[in-house]
């Protein structure tokens, strides 16, 4: 029976080889069906992985947001005709904060195997790096962009960590990142933990852990960069 891979891509600008294991290169170099986020972007990681075969010749097809949800099942259409398929997200993993998640369940419906491969995830390794408690957490995703939502729901999110002794996880654009740090510094308790995780993987990676005070004016270091921050107590 056909497989859907869940292929891992770099979180940015780097070697694949710097960050992918070589099964996972192997697979996607033997696939020749793809369901992406963006198919540019995929055409891009997949010749930077050294696929073998002309990179226009390969079947891609694009999963984003703005995809209606009665187009997921054809999708689906290669596999139960006995193809492979990987899917790709513009950076990282996969079906995690991605919009992937829907082909994944949509396989699972129609009992088609899913086999995810090993590669980053900024939000893991976010985690793993800010000191922060591991055993309980819940990634949120986006926070809202306005205020005074944003403000609400930072509060919240603190009252969660104090309550439940978990760790808070969230991300945000480039472009709302240092407002995102500003906001979190001015609304938190001077004591809370912020976790601040930029460029995971890369060269230029950042990870620091500090109490929300000592972020302030401090938002020039996340301007135009995507950031994973952490909230705990």
């Amino acid at each position: 029976m056909a497989t859907l891979y869940l292929i891992p891509v770099p979180l940015g600008p780097v070697s694949p080889e710097a960050c992918l294991p070589p099964d996972t290169l192997a697979v996607a170099r033997r696939l020749d069906h793809f369901v992406v986020e963006r198919a540019k972007t995929a055409r891009a990681h997949l010749k930077a992985m050294g696929h073998p075969l002309p990179i226009q010749s390969l079947n891609i097809e694009e999963l984003n947001e703005h995809t209606p949800a009665a187009a997921i099942a054809a999708l689906l259409a290669p596999l139960k005709a006995g193809h492979d398929v990987g899917l790709l997200s513009e950076a990282g993993c996969p079906a995690v904060a991605d919009p992937g998640a829907a082909l994944v369940m949509a396989a699972h419906r129609e009992n088609i195997p899913v086999l995810p491969l090993i590669g980053p995830s900024s939000i893991l390794l976010a985690l793993m790096a800010s000191g922060l408690g591991g055993q309980r957490f819940t990634f949120h995703g986006y926070l809202p962009a306005k205020e005074p939502e944003r403000s609400q729901k930072i509060r919240e999110l603190e009252k969660t960590a104090r309550k439940e002794n978990a760790t808070q996880l969230f991300i945000e654009t480039p472009y709302r990142s240092a407002a995102l740090l500003d906001a979190l510094a001015t609304t938190l308790a001077p004591e809370t933990w912020v976790s601040v995780g930029t460029d995971l993987s890369l060269p230029t990676q950042s990870i620091a852990t500090r109490p929300a005070k000592a972020w302030l004016e401090k938002s020039a270091s996340v301007k135009d960069r995507l950031v994973v921050f952490g909230l705990g107590v």
